[in-house]
């Protein structure tokens, strides 16, 4: 063995010999002007892959579970339970709802019959019958405003055009329409 850590020539040509050698210069040469940089991209493409690997079980273990892998019974009944307790008080939210919305119209029904009977007594007295039907409105009304909640109040908004209107010819800009002279389409008398 040889102190110059050469390898022993093993019976190689020289021209293969020589080719090995500029291989190893240029590579250590390579290696000794961008080394770091070739490390850092090896252990940025080594992460790189794992994160990739982790990211593909994840998909597949969620098709499994998406496809219908076997799930505990228990976690199976127990939302099953939740959905049709869910669906009930739906229902009986529906069923208290429609309740109170029949209960309404019964209860305008029975103020209408009400209101044609007074009209319809009050047309026997021979009274007129448009002042009680005001009465009676008035009095349905706050019957009705009692009985449920607070009606919004209205803005006090102001129409677009105060008074305008376009077939009455006054108010409204500029154009008006304004009649043709009499006499023709000449102009001499």
């Amino acid at each position: 063995m040889e102190l110059g850590g050469e390898a022993p020539d093993l019976g190689r040509p020289p021209l293969e010999q020589e080719a090995i050698e500029a291989l190893r210069q240029s590579v250590g040469a390579l290696l000794a002007g961008y080394g770091w940089y070739l490390l850092l991209a090896c252990v940025a493409g080594y992460l790189l892959l794992q994160k990739l690997a982790e990211k593909t079980r994840a998909q597949r273990r969620d098709r499994a579970r998406a496809a219908g892998a076997p799930l505990e019974p228990d976690v199976v009944v127990r939302r099953q339970e939740a959905l049709a307790a869910a669906r009930f008080r739906m229902q009986e939210q529906l069923n208290e709802q429609a309740e109170k919305f029949k209960e309404k119209q019964r209860q305008l029904e029975e103020e209408k019959r009400r209101q044609k009977v007074a009209v319809w007594e009050s047309m026997q007295e021979g009274k007129s019958y448009r002042g009680n039907l005001k009465r009676n409105q008035q009095e349905i009304e706050s019957a009705a405003s009692a009985s449920s909640t607070v009606p919004k109040p209205k803005p006090n908004k102001k129409p677009l055009r105060g008074g305008y209107n376009p077939l009455s010819g006054e108010g409204g800009g500029t154009c008006a329409w304004r009649p043709g002279r009499r006499g023709g389409p000449s102009s001499s008398g």
